[in-house]
């Protein structure tokens, strides 16, 4: 599920949830609705997705990635990861449920 909201800032967000609702992706912000839609709508699974994925560890020791489109730009980053392997486990969760979207034309 892919959720798009408005941030106070007038700016434009989605989160890209797994099916039991846990956030696998929180995306950057976007200047309006239609840019983060299209952002979002990039990552159907019925298309080759054409994206990145960069991994990470912050100055405390934790893990994180980031996805980015075919251009390198940001798309978003993951949540904060204690441990090298469940940070691979979200990327796995993350390709899995990119590649199970449907048609996101609803957004």
């Amino acid at each position: 599920m892919i959720e798009i909201y408005k941030k106070k800032e007038k700016t434009y967000e989605f989160v890209l949830k797994s099916e039991s609702g846990t956030t696998l992706l929180n995306s950057i912000s976007f200047t309006n609705k239609a840019k983060a839609q299209e952002a979002a709508q990039n990552l159907n699974g019925s298309k080759t997705p054409q994206i990145s994925i960069e991994r990470k560890t912050n100055h405390t020791g934790e893990f994180l990635f980031s996805l980015k489109s075919k251009n390198g730009s940001l798309i978003g980053n993951s949540q904060l990861y204690q441990s090298e392997a469940g940070m691979e486990n979200g990327i796995k969760n993350l390709i899995n449920r990119i590649n199970s979207l449907a048609d996101l034309s609803q957004l």
